[in-house]
């Protein structure tokens, strides 16, 4: 999904205390003409991209401009949870699963501290300052003035200062996201720069590419920012079939491995799907086979079935790439073997 991550409360953080090393780079010297100045596109994307990521714990707070520092207490669907480190986000996600269809609601206690995405922290001692976080958020998101955490750039990298005539000042080396965003959030209207390509950095997928010019970086971002929209929209067709099996009953429609078709062998069975992610199947003898299932999702939507003492059934336990889904039909294919397929039918 996307990730992006609002500016709340600038404040002017400390200029790096860089070293200009004017002459250090031989063929660089002189004029050039691919500069940026501070409102350039390759200054925003730049900060965008290097700003703090705070959605790593969004399944808590939902706010990706920020994170919110350790320790904190909060009520998990109703339940009392104290968060001391990040070992302990494991309480929240068992709680959290102990259900697949119910809605989860996070109660933050207050007072708890937050890392805004300059890098900042904040206190936040009410409901009402909180919210305003998180419309901060929602605004940032809004205008695509908040960050792109879809595009890492490999550390360090080195950015070329030049004055407004075109002569080279200096070379900057940047060795982190921190120092880069602040960087780009203090160039002067009196100076101007260019980053040192090639650079590396990774995409949304874990794509790994190369970099070499600003035309380039914003080719990625725009990749960058496609696949996360594909991801996001995998989540949330994942959601819509983890509710489409708890509240059905299914049947094997087709079940084809080398080529033969072998859904008479379940013609009898009912698959029922359970919101604890256990799965049964049960045939007109009462002839019980127990299971789970779990719904991920990545580019797609993938269905992992694993069922146990039943040797017809295990020929079924697979991670399955979900290729469509209705209200009533599910179709599967191997993620092993393109030529196997499932589909699984309500009845």
């Amino acid at each position: 999904m996307k990730k992006l991550k609002t500016v709340t409360g600038i404040a002017l953080m400390a200029i790096l205390s860089f070293t200009s090393c004017q002459n250090e780079i031989d063929d660089v010297q002189g004029e050039n003409p691919n500069t940026n100045s501070a409102n350039s596109t390759t200054t925003s994307n730049l900060k965008r991209t290097s700003m703090y990521d705070g959605s790593f714990d969004d399944f808590l707070d939902g706010a990706s401009c920020s994170s919110i520092l350790l320790p904190f207490s909060a009520k998990v669907n109703g339940v009392q949870v104290s968060i001391f480190s990040q070992l302990d986000y494991q309480q929240v996600l068992s709680i959290f699963g102990q259900s697949n269809t119910d809605q989860d609601a996070v109660v933050l206690q207050f007072p708890f501290k937050v890392k805004l995405s300059n890098y900042t922290e904040a206190n936040v001692t009410n409901q009402t300052e909180y919210n305003a976080i998180v419309n901060a958020c929602s605004s940032a998101e809004a205008s695509s003035q908040g960050a792109i955490s879809s595009v890492n750039i490999s550390f360090p990298i080195t950015i070329l200062t030049y004055n407004l005539s075109l002569q080279q000042t200096g070379s900057i080396v940047v060795t982190s996201e921190q120092q880069l965003y602040t960087y780009m959030s203090n160039v002067s209207s009196s100076e101007l720069y260019s980053v040192n390509y090639p650079i590396s950095a990774t995409i949304a997928d874990g794509t790994k590419m190369t970099i070499s010019s600003d035309a380039e970086l914003q080719a990625a971002i725009n990749a960058s920012l496609k696949t996360e929209a594909t991801m996001a929209e995998a989540t949330q067709n994942s959601k819509k079939l983890e509710t489409i099996l708890v509240n059905g009953k299914f049947k094997v429609d087709s079940f084809v491995s080398a080529g033969v078709n072998s859904a008479s062998n379940y013609k009898d069975f009912t698959i029922d799907f359970a919101n604890n992610l256990s799965v049964t199947a049960v045939n007109l003898l009462s002839t019980t086979v127990n299971g789970t299932y779990a719904v991920s999702s990545e580019l797609s939507v993938f269905l992992k079935l694993n069922f146990s003492g039943n040797a017809t059934f295990t020929l079924l336990n697979n991670t399955w790439k979900v290729t469509s889904f209705t209200a009533t039909t599910i179709t599967l294919q191997s993620t092993t073997n393109a030529a196997v397929t499932l589909v699984l039918k309500q009845i």
